[in-house]
């Protein structure tokens, strides 16, 4: 079973199928991947490099802007990204 689903050519970001820990390191599409933190099932892992504020792809989609500075291999959640989607609160 693959560790990682990886959707869309510009997905920045992969879904783990199982809890990855720390200092694991995943092999998909012929690269490899150290996992900085423990990262829990179904979470997301990034797998680029993205500075604070640029977008994050999931599926082929925006679905936030990086809080800081992501590395390949880190944990991703609420913590580090900021969602784009129904953020009613930041409308003037």
């Amino acid at each position: 079973m693959n560790a990682v689903i990886h959707v869309n050519s510009k997905d920045n970001l992969v879904t783990c199928l199982r809890p990855i820990a720390k200092g694991e390191t995943i092999t998909f599409e012929g690269k490899e991947y150290t996992a900085t933190s423990d990262i829990p099932k179904f979470h997301k892992m990034a797998v680029a490099e993205m500075k604070k504020d640029e977008y994050c792809y999931k599926y082929g989609q925006i679905i936030g802007e990086a809080l800081t500075d992501l590395h390949p291999g880190d944990y991703v959640h609420v913590h580090n990204l900021a969602s784009t989607r129904g953020r009613g609160d930041l409308k003037a």
